[in-house]
């Protein structure tokens, strides 16, 4: 397809990128729009260093092969070099969207999904301010590689999200209800969830009262429990971050002990979801990489390049948001296994503890912080009364450690708004989930 320039190492990675975005305030239209664009990121190795390139015009790629490779220095050794060495040369078209493709639905049926939702935030007299947000992406890619890769695959995101402000006198609660998957008949018909879902916010307006603050023992929603593993963990199994730094290898070196024997943490690019990603972008296959492993330190994401300087082999995580930037070692969908108890037995051997169902937001390195949005005590083994918590934070390796029980079931969520953020590439879709899982001795503020 493309004339490779001779003793270098080149790839092409070209995305062909569908998108809707609708949005109605109030119930009036804000913005709705259809965007498509087919464009190309190119890069050249000579074994010293890289040469990038980006265009939307893809009848320019051989062009910008050719200026590209006229700046590095040829190397006819350039396939034994360790990094290129490590690239896979996969040939294998994987197109799974094709019979449901989001961009053979018309805009009006989409705008009409969204309008089915306005009765019922109109007729609620607690939401002074509600939002109604449709997106959906749909991606052909394909990569091409002078070792002879040769990979063609889709993915496709489609969700809405319904933002609402509840306001009582003084009270003030915000909060979203969302629904997405792979496609689009998955989030559709989902009102009378809706409904039970708005009851249960201004349940939670009218009747939540401020935490006592205090450490306890705390059981995270999957969503939560997700959340925690993707920020506190997953980022710091990123590989990248070590590299040059002697001290950060031998603290995460691999087969340490870093928290309950019943822990273990994925990431695996192959989930349905919003982190579905097949092949990264070197090509490399997605791969079940354990970061955690019965409580031992088992794996990290890499790259080719992280994956020659610390000897390790490939997992399928150098991720670009889009044409225009570098693959960097990023996250696909991360979550912990499932444990060997059901929800209720999770519950019923909590005497007075914190259940976190949904939050606002979280972060973590060292130190890890929730700040939860519908929580509710747990007294006497079940869920109890609402309670507005600010934040929940922990060191992370000593939470890691506290962790005493998980369910058996694990849920994986999907999103369509906002991402993983890293350096300058922002928002990267990405997944996570988990199961519900126990944690001692947290602090709740």
């Amino acid at each position: 397809m493309f004339n490779f320039p001779k003793d270098l190492y080149t790839d092409v990675r070209i995305e062909d990128v569908y998108e809707t975005k609708i949005i109605y305030a109030m119930g009036e239209i804000e913005e709705s729009k259809i965007r498509s664009y087919k464009a190309a990121f190119i890069r050249i190795f000579d074994g010293e260093r890289w040469y990038y390139s980006s265009t939307s015009n893809i009848e320019n790629i051989q062009k910008e092969i050719d200026s590209l490779s006229s700046y590095a220095k040829p190397n006819e050794k350039i396939n034994e070099n360790p990094i290129v060495a490590k690239f896979q040369t996969n040939v294998e078209n994987l197109i799974k969207f094709k019979d449901n493709d989001v961009a053979k639905i018309g805009i009006d049926e989409k705008q009409n999904l969204l309008k089915e939702y306005f009765p019922i935030l109109k007729e609620n007299e607690l939401i002074k301010l509600w939002k109604t947000i449709y997106v959906d992406k749909k991606t052909n890619k394909e990569f091409y590689s002078s070792k002879g890769a040769k990979v063609l695959y889709d993915t496709q995101v489609v969700g809405l999200s319904i933002k609402m402000q509840f306001v009582q006198d003084e009270k003030r609660f915000s909060e979203s209800f969302q629904k997405s998957s792979n496609n689009f008949d998955d989030i559709k018909s989902k009102t009378e969830e809706c409904k039970s879902y708005i009851k249960k916010c201004k349940d939670f307006l009218l009747n939540s009262q401020a935490v006592e603050p205090g450490k306890y023992t705390v059981i995270l929603s999957p969503l939560a429990a997700g959340v925690f593993a993707h920020e506190s963990f997953g980022h710091k199994s990123e590989s990248d971050f070590m590299i040059g730094d002697e001290t950060m290898k031998k603290e995460w070196a691999i087969g340490k002990k870093v928290g309950s024997n019943i822990l273990s943490i994925v990431d695996d690019g192959n989930v349905s979801g919003s982190g579905y990603i097949p092949f990264d972008d070197e090509g490399t296959k997605a791969e079940k990489t354990y970061l955690i492993k019965d409580g031992i330190l088992s794996g990290r994401l890499h790259s080719g390049t992280t994956a020659y300087y610390l000897e390790e082999e490939l997992t399928g995580n150098a991720r670009a948001i889009n044409f225009e930037y570098e693959p960097i070692v990023r996250m696909t969908t991360t979550y912990i296994e499932t444990g060997n108890k059901t929800k209720d037995e999770l519950f019923s051997e909590v005497k007075d503890g914190i259940y976190i169902e949904t939050i606002k937001h979280g972060s973590g390195m060292s130190t890890f912080t929730i700040a939860p949005s519908l929580a509710y005590y747990i007294k006497n083994g079940k869920i109890a009364e609402p309670v507005n918590i600010s934040v929940v934070t922990g060191n992370v390796m000593e939470t890691l450690n506290e962790i005493d029980g998980l369910s058996d079931e694990v849920e994986i969520l999907c999103f369509i708004l906002g991402g993983c953020g890293k350096m300058e590439q922002f928002p990267l879709p990405v997944g996570f989930g988990g199961p519900f899982v126990r944690v001692k001795n947290l602090n709740v503020q």
